[in-house]
């Protein structure tokens, strides 16, 4: 994507009512005041709150706000001319269920309170295969535990990804700290028992790795007090 188009995408978002782009200083000082308050003064309703960390285009954010109008939607991403495209979508599609918020996924615990959030989605992220940059994959032991914080009882975490790596990975930490496995298989599209929202919603990305023939991996599970 070209500069041009990118500062073009920055300027709409802007205009967006459902797009949140608060600075880092904003969220470390609580100065958005939404902690804890996301219902009462973003959606004006109680109903479950579900985040998908690292969003990308929106895609799927957006397909689970059309899949699902009893429930609230948050896609999360720090790179806002990514999700250009699902918030612009939202719009058009008068999905009032569904925000953008453009921040980093480490901040989350500043953002949302204890038991706040219902579920949380995480989808397609990069497995990080460097041995360096271990600290920035999604599902390491100190993302795991923000999360855990943030989830509700029940609350679930959801990974969806054509990583092998990354499935067994987050499939290991989440038995070694006893996290209660709901699911979790590594063909979904070959498995009759596989969620229909897990198969529904197909980002371009997931169509680009079933065209290449690569199998898609999914786990659900309850992370635990």
């Amino acid at each position: 994507m070209g500069s041009k188009n990118k500062l073009k995408r920055f300027r709409e978002n802007e205009t967006f009512e459902n797009v949140i782009q608060p600075s880092r200083e904003e969220v470390i000082n609580d100065a958005l005041k939404l902690k804890g308050n996301w219902n009462e003064q973003v959606f004006k309703n109680d109903k479950p709150l579900v985040l998908e960390l690292g969003c990308g285009k929106g895609e799927y954010s957006v397909g689970l706000a059309q899949a699902s109008p009893d429930k609230n939607f948050i896609g999360i991403d720090i790179k806002g001319a990514r999700f250009w495209r699902g918030a612009k979508t939202a719009l058009e599609e008068g999905l009032d269920n569904v925000r953008f918020l453009r921040t980093q996924i480490e901040l989350i615990n500043y953002l949302f309170d204890t038991d706040e959030v219902s579920e949380i989605w995480i989808t397609f992220p990069d497995p990080q295969l460097k041995y360096k940059r271990t600290k920035h994959r999604m599902t390491n032991p100190e993302f795991l535990d923000k999360y855990r914080k943030i989830l509700g009882n029940p609350g679930y975490l959801h990974l969806k990804t054509d990583s092998e790596f990354m499935h067994g990975y987050t499939l290991g930490l989440l038995q070694g700290i006893g996290a209660d496995i709901v699911y979790a298989h590594h063909d979904v599209y070959g498995n009759e028992y596989t969620p229909k929202e897990v198969t529904s919603i197909q980002t371009y990305y997931e169509k680009t790795y079933l065209e290449q023939g690569k199998k898609i991996t999914y786990l659900k599970c309850h992370l635990g007090e």
